[in-house]
């Protein structure tokens, strides 16, 4: 009579057990699945492991065929710069033959002439060389000119002889902006982690595109009247609380 019992009583569970997994195989019936997900399938090339952030360095032999088509960029250079581009030339030539890049010096005409060839491997590298003689016309030493050709370094040629019509102000100004025996122009320097050189009525400036912003913002304030040290003061304040994990 006892196993009886027990065996009533275990009858039930198991009755219990079934609908609740009849119920179970019923919402699985019944749940829609998302027309966009029906057909979707696992990315083993796509996982959590991946950092899409990562810049994948460009490198010989990413580019499996050679350009198509011939591009070319000529910029022209002052007379006072005929003669140190004329020693410093072979040195052009040489980094720029690493990438496949072709140049020309034209004494003649007075101008500098960079074109893609058939061994050009990084498609980009046409840009970073036209960088490079802009840099060039406008008296930047050879050595810190082709530090553009690399990845990491961008530049910017700022022109600021329009942003002031009198002549006395603008050279007051663009004076300021060196400050006394350059000190201005370094602190600069070390705050935008930039190479910034001012030559006549341009600034030649070298950096990461972070570097460029802020000093292009120096640069064009102090022309419009706002003295350097102020936002110095405010790069200083700005690099204090970057340190600052909260």
């Amino acid at each position: 009579k006892i196993m009886a019992e027990g065996e009533e009583l275990e009858a039930p569970a198991e009755r219990r057990e079934a609908a609740g997994s009849d119920e179970e195989a019923e919402e699985d019936e019944v749940k829609p699945v998302n027309k966009n997900k029906r057909y979707r399938r696992d990315k083993p090339w796509d996982g959590e492991h991946i950092d899409h952030w990562t810049v994948e360095k460009f490198e010989q032999g990413t580019m499996k065929a050679p350009l198509l088509e011939e591009s070319s960029f000529a910029t022209l250079f002052p007379k006072y710069r005929e003669v140190y581009l004329r020693e410093s030339w072979p040195l052009v030539t040489r980094e720029l033959e690493k990438l496949g890049i072709g140049c020309e010096l034209n004494l003649v005409e007075g101008s500098m002439t960079v074109k893609t060839t058939r061994k050009t491997w990084d498609p980009y590298a046409i840009m970073k060389a036209r960088d490079c003689i802009k840099l060039l016309a406008r008296s930047v030493p050879v050595a810190q000119a082709l530090k553009i050709l690399e990845d990491e370094t961008q530049c910017d040629i700022i022109k600021i002889s329009g942003m002031v019509r009198n002549k006395d102000r603008f050279v007051k100004r663009r004076q300021r902006l060196l400050g006394p025996n350059g000190s201005t122009l370094k602190a600069l320097e070390l705050l935008t982690k930039c190479y910034i050189l001012v030559q006549g009525n341009t600034v030649a400036v070298m950096g990461s595109f972070q570097g460029l912003k802020s000093a292009r913002k120096v640069i064009v304030d102090c022309m419009n009247n706002v003295h350097p040290i102020y936002n110095i003061k405010a790069l200083m304040i700005k690099r204090e609380l970057a340190k600052d994990e909260q």
